[in-house]
């Protein structure tokens, strides 16, 4: 029986410096995506539609896979497809979405057909992942900055797992009270959320646990939390590292 995965993260690579570079390199979040795949050399396909597809990003993953057992590949949709979406979601056994604006990745997606692409693929057990965007756009919907640097919500996202996302909530002011504010009001429904650097894996459309870039004290370090209205309130609960979470 095929298992559907999805790993939605915060995180899932490191910046290092070498001399005047800054060098990426694969945190623990990324090499459980190859993990999950099951096989000795994944073939890894990097989709960086949120960010434009911007080469030094997209070179900085070329890059941080060169010591690793994994074939790169890559989908453009600037200034038109390099390949396409089936071809390249056909190959991969891995697929990993960068950060940058949900909201233009979401109507890129669906102009090009890499919407239906990815959740062909996730039907198939290809392995789904990425971070911030990358994350954001595997749910119903979540907290964005793509609109401006007042966070809002956006609601259209792919669906494949039936609930919210907040991404860098421990990082970024705004994300923790809007959240909250959002689940309150019924704008998003039961919402899953990531500190920095952290991941939930779900299988199908359940969370299963939850994963960190580096090791982190499970009591007060790093976490993902669960949001959700119970009668008038909204109640969060913080979900530690290697917990399965609820």
């Amino acid at each position: 029986m095929t298992t559907r995965r999805i790993l939605a993260t915060s995180g899932g690579f490191l910046l290092t410096e070498s001399g005047h570079l800054n060098i990426r390199r694969p945190g623990n979040l990324f090499l459980e995506l190859l993990r999950l795949t099951g096989k000795e050399r994944p073939r890894v396909l990097f989709v960086h539609t949120a960010s434009g597809d911007d080469e030094g990003y997209l070179a900085m993953s070329y890059q941080a896979c060169r010591d690793l057992s994994a074939d790169p590949d890559h989908l453009v949709v600037f200034p038109y497809p390099n390949q396409s979406p089936e071809e390249a979601f056909g190959r991969a056994d891995a697929v990993w979405v960068g950060g940058g604006s949900v909201a233009n990745l979401l109507a890129l997606w669906r102009v090009h057909g890499v919407d239906d692409a990815a959740r062909d693929a996730w039907e198939r057990g290809v392995v789904l992942g990425g971070v911030s965007a990358g994350s954001i756009c595997w749910h119903a919907g979540g907290t964005t900055d793509s609109f401006g640097l007042q966070l809002r919500p956006i609601t259209n996202g792919l669906g494949l797992l039936p609930y919210g996302n907040g991404v860098h909530y421990d990082s970024e002011a705004q994300r923790r009270p809007l959240v909250h504010s959002l689940v309150g009001d019924g704008t998003l429904p039961l919402t899953y959320c990531t500190d920095d650097r952290v991941g939930i894996l779900y299988e199908g459309t359940e969370p299963v646990s939850v994963h960190t870039d580096f090791d982190v004290d499970p009591a007060t370090g790093p976490a993902a939390y669960r949001v959700e209205k119970v009668g008038d309130d909204v109640v969060e609960t913080r979900l530690a590292p290697a917990a399965v979470a609820p």
